[in-house]
């Protein structure tokens, strides 16, 4: 017999079909489906203040999906309300009948009558989103630094502003981590906001994940004991046969105010004895990294894709939020096929700020609300979308003068995974 979606129960779940939600999640992540009184003790504290849904087939969970309330930085540092997206699986034996569909319309429906700006998410498999009207934000890249070849000085002393490096302890991080992380991520377009379950599971005092592993927290200190910069590591432990050390160093995380702090945490990654490679962790593509080698060679880009996809719930009041490269105004016809925002609206943007409303003005610039998302923190350009066909240009010169105005110095980058 063949499941219809009438069939399909889709809403949030009670507390007594936890268990089979974590199992169905892990099921459709490919891990063991395994549940422990200690993964439901650690889900029920991860859990609180989220919104999480199930899809349900006569009784059995058969897809997941979880929300929460976050904060994204948009360009010039506003913070904007967003519904994040996580924990998204459809069991193998359930895809194609519309229950993503029918998840992400309850859940954006929410979103929206809440007044969350945007939605968000870390997609896993590229073309899912799109058609929910999500569009790929920012890119990260990760690099393999050759610590050998780098050119560094092995015999390095410190940080040579007159700051130190320091191990730092887990109870440190969790004192010191999130006021650091918020004064970066204020900085940061396309950065997130991190919860205290956040740095309760990076730091093991909840571990939603199963088997938990310690890792190196070390942070910079200025001259005047300002913390300016944390990174959390691991290190393998990997030997040739010649008795010579092959350690590779993985980065799991590093924030840094200052281009100092940040410049001083990599150099001491590339000075511990026994690390002959280092692996970033996700950074932005524009990242300052290579250019801290006297080789910028040595380090390499071994993955960069797409990273933080963003859903406008709300076009004006997303433009509104933002600051902008220069002075003028376009007329952008935005469709959405979900009917959550959309329409034609005058942007008018000034360095004092922005104003969208709604016109009868002919359209300047055509485009779906995924185009204008993956255009909206800065990182795409329009005359590439234009290019590409996802955006059509109605007045000559509209996509140059939306690159112009849409831009920014740096790339937007998100740090975390949800």
């Amino acid at each position: 017999m063949t499941v219809t979606p009438a069939d399909i129960d889709v809403r949030r779940i009670t507390d007594e079909e936890l268990p089979l939600w974590i199992r169905t999640a892990r099921t459709g992540f490919l891990r063991p489906p395994t549940v422990t009184d200690a993964d439901l003790a650690a889900r029920r504290t991860a859990h609180i203040g989220s919104r999480t849904y199930g899809a349900f087939d006569a009784g059995s969970c058969v897809a997941t999906f979880r929300s929460f309330a976050q904060e994204l930085t948009a360009v010039g540092g506003a913070p904007v309300p967003a519904d994040a997206i996580s924990n998204v699986a459809v069991l193998p034996t359930h895809r194609r009948r519309g229950i993503l569909t029918r998840l992400m319309n309850e859940d954006l429906t929410a979103a929206k009558e809440r007044g969350d700006v945007v939605a968000t998410l870390i997609a896993a498999e590229y073309r899912i989103y799109g058609r929910y009207g999500f569009g790929p934000a920012t890119s990260a890249a990760e690099w393999t630094i050759d610590v050998p070849r780098a050119g560094l000085d092995p015999h390095w002393p410190g940080p040579e502003d007159g700051g130190r490096i320091d191990f730092v302890s887990l109870e440190e991080v969790r004192k010191t981590g999130p006021e650091l992380h918020e004064r970066v991520r204020r900085a940061q377009p396309g950065a997130v906001s991190r919860t205290d379950v956040w740095w309760e599971q990076d730091t093991g005092t909840l571990r939603v994940y199963g088997e938990w592993t310690e890792a190196f927290y070390a942070a910079y200190r200025s001259a005047d004991g300002e913390v300016q910069g944390l990174v959390s590591y691991k290190v393998d432990d990997h030997w040739g046969d010649a008795k010579q050390p092959l350690n590779t160093a993985t980065v799991e995380w590093l924030i840094a105010t200052t281009p100092a702090a940040e410049r001083a945490l990599w150099r001491f990654l590339c000075s511990i004895d026994w690390v002959v490679r280092i692996k970033s962790g996700a950074r932005s593509p524009d990242d300052l990294l290579p250019g801290f080698l006297p080789d910028p060679r040595a380090a390499s880009i071994t993955t960069q894709a797409d990273w933080l996809w963003v859903r406008i719930l709300d076009v004006a009041a997303a433009l509104e939020a933002r600051t902008y490269g220069g002075s003028g105004a376009l007329v952008l016809e935005v469709t959405d096929r979900a009917g959550f925002t959309g329409g034609r609206f005058l942007l008018e943007a000034g360095p004092d700020g922005a104003s969208c409303t709604p016109t009868g003005r002919g359209a300047d610039l055509t485009l779906d609300v995924a185009a204008l998302a993956s255009l909206w923190l800065g990182d795409e350009s329009a005359p590439r979308l234009a290019a590409l066909g996802r955006l059509g240009e109605e007045r000559a010169g509209a996509a140059l003068e939306a690159d112009a105005l849409l831009r920014t110095p740096r790339r937007p980058w998100c740090p975390d995974m949800f």
